[in-house]
């Protein structure tokens, strides 16, 4: 018998550890997403560097999580000391984890590897960095962006989490009764706070508001590659939202990630309609950015809770996401927050969407404990980035020149351009 256990746990140990993996790998090709995302919906004389900030910005992300991020967010000092596996742990350590899965019912609960665990989570730091580059694009200093995602990957993004995710008290004053399955609020608004922080020293970009007030579009060079990006970053959620399981091992579990797999579609398919509509109905054109902010903005509110709800009503939520996600970007057009890729608006106004759409289908969460949650995350990423983006305003500068910025920051930056044969700055 004890045999036949060591046997079932090693496979589910296994079969845990395999999906976390795949699940941090689709996670990891979001990046790629981003980068396309971002890529295509700047003009053509800054594709370079957008593209330089995305692939710079993930390693970053992963070696700060390394070395610190992920010892303050969860603990144990991997840096130095490396993860234990089941491979490391003695006999009596193994009968301990197989007897607790036994006794809550064996194969609902599971193990899996510590490294596992760490790629998946360092892969959403990435994410909710990436968020930060679009809204900044096109007038940042590359160095600049640099500088604070080494703090944001490394305290910022962390700290919050280890309030949220890890249950920590915050500062040691009170806990949070806050739900957020795959981090809406965690991962996606603290990012779009952060992004915002950023965006109100930065700045607008040279000629998008006139002196009158008008507002002048600037359009992006490249909507194949915006629409690529999209669905490159829809496809890696199901990753994002599936592996927030945290396991795959029995019936129960399995049918959970189905039903995150479906709701995750649905949200997106929702989003996108609604957006598009809307769009239509102010606009009198199928505006192509605007559906694809809304398959985002589905995707960020149905991240929060993706296991519990109804198809239909997954649908419904994505649709309320993509609505929002338009007015949004108006509105915060008007308020001259000039937000090239519209992160602000999908990650941040809908990704609070998100964190309140819990209340409709877990009976467990409160309107109280979101508020607070969301309250808490905002300010701790927002007040500390907006302090470390004015130490780097005030010590290196956060914005080009006003010629670079006319002549691309491609040039000033990186030193070539994406379009050498097509587009030339000087």
């Amino acid at each position: 018998m004890e045999s036949n256990l060591n046997h079932i746990f090693e496979l589910q140990y296994a079969m845990d550890t395999f999906y976390f993996l795949v699940c941090g790998a689709l996670v990891m090709w979001m990046a790629a997403g981003f980068a396309m995302l971002e890529a295509g919906l700047v003009r053509a004389k800054n594709t370079t560097e957008i593209l330089t900030k995305n692939v710079a910005l993930f390693a970053v992300a992963c070696t700060m999580y390394l070395i610190c991020g992920y010892d303050i967010m969860y603990g144990g000092g991997i840096f130095l000391s490396g993860i234990t596996t089941v491979a490391e742990m003695d006999d009596a350590a193994i009968a301990g984890v197989i007897a607790a899965s036994t006794e809550a019912g064996f194969g609902d609960m599971g193990e899996y590897s510590g490294a596992s665990d760490f790629f998946f989570q360092v892969v959403f730091v990435a994410t909710a960095m990436s968020i930060v580059s679009g809204a900044v694009a096109e007038r940042m200093k590359l160095w600049a962006f640099l500088a604070f995602a080494v703090i944001m990957c490394g305290v910022i993004y962390p700290m919050q989490g280890s309030w949220t995710w890890n249950g920590d008290a915050v500062f040691g004053l009170y806990e949070l009764s806050y739900s957020d399955y795959a981090g809406s609020g965690i991962v996606h608004m603290a990012g779009a706070s952060a992004a915002l922080a950023g965006v109100l020293l930065l700045g607008a970009r040279k000629g998008k508001y006139t002196a009158d007030g008008q507002i002048k579009a600037i359009p992006g060079a490249n909507l194949p590659l915006a629409t690529l990006g999209t669905f490159i970053l829809w496809m890696g959620w199901f990753g994002f939202n599936g592996g927030s399981t945290l396991k795959l091992g029995g019936i129960g579990v399995a049918n959970e990630v189905a039903n995150v797999f479906l709701n995750t579609n649905a949200a997106a398919a929702g989003g996108l309609i609604g957006a598009l509509i809307v769009a239509r109905i102010m606009f009198g054109k199928a505006d192509l950015t605007m559906a694809l902010n809304g398959a985002l903005a589905g995707l960020v509110a149905i991240t929060a809770e993706p296991a519990d709800p109804s198809p239909l009503l997954a649908t419904c939520i994505g649709a309320i996401g993509g609505i929002i996600v338009v007015f949004s970007i108006v509105t915060l057009d008007k308020l001259r927050i000039d937000d090239p890729v519209g992160a602000i608006s999908v990650h941040g106004v809908v990704g609070i969407w998100g964190i309140f759409a819990v209340l409709l289908s877990d009976a467990d969460a409160t309107f109280m404990g979101q508020l607070v949650g969301m309250l808490t995350i905002f300010v701790w990423v927002f007040v500390t980035s907006l302090i470390v983006w004015s130490i780097l305003k005030a010590v290196i500068g956060l914005r080009v020149s006003e010629e670079e910025e006319y002549e691309g920051v491609d040039l000033s930056e990186c030193g070539m351009e994406a379009y050498p044969e097509f587009v030339s700055s000087k």
